[in-house]
């Protein structure tokens, strides 16, 4: 159990709230999250590299839906594989637009 985190913790090194880490859980992004013998939620270092993935899609715009289509396909591996690869690559473009335009936005307010 040493490796395992406390929700607390794991708020703090992913700068989520707890409130979000149970919305994720509830939402079914994250799946049921161990827990130890008082019930207290104890994450794994794979939950929370998982964490930090949809850390970094939610920062960089993705949509809750779009996060959980990808968490879905994602559990169906590798079957979907293509169209988990599609949506990452659409968010990448879509991303990278959103960079460009902000770059241009800042070379008029310089």
């Amino acid at each position: 159990m040493e490796d395992k985190l406390t929700i607390a913790e794991v708020a703090s090194l992913s700068g989520l709230s707890v409130h979000t880490l149970h919305y994720y859980e509830r939402l079914g992004l994250l799946e049921a999250v161990d827990r130890d013998q008082k019930g207290h939620r104890r994450y794994s270092p794979e939950n929370v590299r998982q964490i930090q993935f949809l850390n970094c899609l939610r920062a960089t715009g993705m949509s809750i839906r779009q996060m959980q289509q990808y968490v879905s396909l994602f559990r169906q591996q590798p079957e979907v594989l293509e169209k988990r690869r599609l949506i990452l690559e659409q968010h990448q473009q879509q991303v990278s637009d959103r960079i460009l335009q902000l770059k241009q936005h800042l070379e008029v307010i310089d």
